[in-house]
């Protein structure tokens, strides 16, 4: 098995990733691989945004609109 070293993470977000841990049982690695898995998939078969969008369930009142703003031109 192979080992990932995560470095410079606040120590905010460390106490968030234990608190989450200890609230399903588990040690902080076992809840970092759980993430990781369920961000991308145990076989390289996570979710794209696309799929997250298309799984949200339907707001029957949810009125999107778009902006009038079409930006400006740029030229590079």
């Amino acid at each position: 098995m192979s080992q990932l070293i995560v470095r410079n993470l606040s120590p905010r977000l460390v106490l968030r990733l234990r608190k989450r841990a200890a609230e399903r049982g588990r040690s902080a690695e076992a809840e970092h691989r759980a993430i990781l898995e369920a961000a991308l998939g145990a076989n390289g078969t996570g979710r794209d945004f696309r799929d997250f969008l298309l799984g949200m369930p339907a707001s029957p009142g949810l009125r999107l609109r778009r902006s009038k703003d079409r930006g400006r031109k740029v030229s590079l």
